[in-house]
């Protein structure tokens, strides 16, 4: 998938859209991510943490990834997206199946590892520059789509054929083999009451309801702030997520490894002072040259040190103040709040954007602020209780 994404917004504007319709598509399928997130919990406790990611990541990946090749306009994003919303289900049974039977002083590490693996595939950016630049935006997409339904595909049989069910899995699967989906769903109520009973919770959840804003703004208006307004030549695009990935693995090994998680505060605010000086270079930048590719450098630096961190913490965050036997209704109604708060900020940045292209960088500027000051809120109050 990380061959086609530097070009995703791109590829949207290429069918005659705007940027107000790319984020409309945002929020469509953040709210599909909401719906999803919210029954996700009773869907992975009745099927199990491995059948509900095979299922759900072909419905999530393999299928819109063939939407996406075919595309010939607004409505087929409008499908994929909605397609594409249910992988907040398998969000929640990927996470239980990757942690629930690890040690918990662990969970931190395993996540960066993930966070890794995942840049790594970024590596491999230059083949859609190659293609782009051969054939042509549009035909080198389509073909790019067409590989990842195949990868993805092929990805989703190999997991399932050699991971097992965890062991909460089986307790889960067992216990709601004769309960029905409404009575599953009826059960939240008492993961409801243990989030508003636990303050690390809450705080867990409007961290990574920022965060998830911050991230949907990068990935969707970078592409345009930097083809549009800086003038980056659409065979380059690639080269910069490539860049930023490399950037990504080189300080996890400096910096994310070394994140101490029972103190975290302090990463925190690194992480959001990064995402500040990251944007506020990106909008400074003139255009292109020498100068302008070396503030676009320095700006990738600081977003992937904010965002690795950030992304690091968050899903530290949940694990560590979630209950464990009640970790999927909880991931599933934090997904939903995560979701339900998201799903008019697609649509906003891309009015913003509509009118300027730094705008959508300038909000999210305004939300990293916001966070350093929900982080100073949450561990006075912690302090305070001790």
């Amino acid at each position: 998938m990380n061959l086609c994404l530097p070009y995703a917004s791109v590829y949207m504007l290429s069918f005659g859209m705007n940027d107000v319709q790319v984020g409309i598509i945002s929020s469509i399928y953040m709210f599909s991510q909401m719906i999803f997130s919210y029954l996700s919990g009773a869907i992975v406790d009745k099927l199990g943490r491995r059948l509900s990611t095979m299922i759900f990541d072909f419905l999530a990946w393999s299928l819109p990834c063939l939407i996406w090749a075919s595309s010939q306009g607004f409505w087929f994003f409008v499908v994929a997206a909605l397609l594409n919303g249910t992988m907040k289900i398998t969000t929640v049974s990927w996470d239980c199946l990757l942690v629930e039977d690890a040690p918990k002083d662990k969970i931190t590490q395993i996540y960066s590892w993930v966070i890794i693996c995942g840049n790594l595939s970024a590596l491999f950016a230059p083949i859609s520059s190659v293609l782009v630049s051969k054939l042509t935006l549009v035909p080198a997409i389509r073909i790019l789509y067409i590989n990842a339904f195949i990868v993805m595909t092929l990805k989703l049989i190999l997991l399932y054929k050699f991971s097992t069910e965890t062991a909460v899995g089986k307790i889960r699967r067992e216990a709601t083999k004769s309960m029905t989906f409404l009575e599953l769903l009826s059960g939240y109520k008492g993961a409801v009451r243990k989030i508003f009973a636990s303050r690390g919770t809450i705080f867990a959840i409007i961290i990574s309801v920022l965060v998830e804003i911050m991230s949907m703004i990068g990935v969707t208006f970078w592409q345009i702030i930097t083809s549009r307004r800086i003038g980056v030549p659409d065979t380059l695009l690639p080269i910069f997520p490539m860049v930023k990935s490399i950037l990504s693995i080189l300080l996890f090994f400096t910096v994310i490894s070394r994140i101490n998680q029972s103190k975290l505060k302090l990463p925190l605010y690194s992480g959001f002072a990064s995402v500040i000086i990251g944007s506020l270079i990106l909008i400074s930048i003139p255009g292109t040259g020498v100068l302008g590719y070396i503030l676009l450098t320095f700006s990738l630096l600081f977003e992937a040190l904010g965002l690795s961190v950030l992304h690091t913490i968050r899903e530290a965050l949940v694990a560590i103040y979630a209950d464990p036997e009640q970790r999927s209704a909880i991931m599933a109604i934090l997904q939903t709040v995560v979701m339900l708060v998201s799903v008019p900020f697609g649509y906003i940045a891309g009015l913003l954007s509509d009118i300027s292209k730094i705008l959508p960088f300038v909000l999210c500027i305004a939300l990293s602020l916001l966070g350093i000051l929900m982080t100073l809120i949450f561990y006075r109050l912690l302090r305070l209780t001790e």
